[in-house]
């Protein structure tokens, strides 16, 4: 198998939390739809998400017109024990990052 073939691998390294918040990164006020359809999952999917984001404070959401503006709190720290002494930012520039 190809080091890039990944079209047969059920699984990924991250949760649809993280993949919601790296789209949260990488497109400017994204839609539901729009991360739903980036992150591989329903619309409902993506609010449940964000609203437990919202509820945890690593994210505010503002009405923008018929959009939602987000406002992420990038020096929250990481939920798990493992990574809790990083924090969302932190995480995020690693995604973000092209080296």
């Amino acid at each position: 198998m190809d080091s890039n073939d990944f079209s047969n691998i059920s699984w990924t390294f991250f949760s649809n939390n993280a993949h919601v918040l790296v789209c949260l990164t990488q497109t400017p006020q994204p839609t539901t739809r729009e991360m739903a359809l980036r992150v591989g999952i329903t619309e409902r999917a993506v609010q449940r998400i964000v609203k437990k984001m919202v509820e945890a404070g690593v994210l505010k959401v503002e009405k923008d017109g018929r959009r939602n503006r987000y406002e992420m709190n990038l020096d929250q720290g990481l939920r798990h024990p493992l990574e809790s002494h990083k924090t969302i930012g932190e995480f995020l520039n690693l995604m973000n990052s092209e080296n």
